[in-house]
């Protein structure tokens, strides 16, 4: 069994490998408008949708990801939590879908 902060080690790492795989995915012409911080926290926003929405406990062998919607909650909550106001869904969108590759490719 590893440790609480063995734990952390490894889940921190998971995050720096994604964020560098995300970064390789993402279009060159939006790459400079988002910091790594801002990606980080999208990665928080993504995962904390998939738990809200229901995606996770479907029982369905597959499941409907819709990414733009995904892309504007987001938004949503980095500008409510004031986090940043000027995200454009349609940008974030890549970061979305890479994010999710990422996954699909790490299960």
């Amino acid at each position: 069994m590893t440790s609480f902060d063995e734990e952390i080690r490894l889940d921190e790492e998971e995050n720096r490998r994604e964020l560098a795989y995300i970064r390789t995915q993402m279009p060159s012409t939006i790459k400079k408008f988002y910091s790594d911080k801002d990606i980080l926290y999208m990665m928080d926003v993504i995962v904390d949708y998939y738990f809200t929405s229901g995606i996770l406990e479907s029982d369905d062998e597959e499941v409907d990801i819709d990414l733009e919607v995904i892309a504007e909650y987001v938004c949503k909550r980095a500008k409510d939590e004031g986090f940043c106001s000027s995200f454009n869904p349609e940008e974030v969108f890549f970061i979305v879908q890479a994010d999710l590759d990422f996954q699909e490719q790490n299960v």
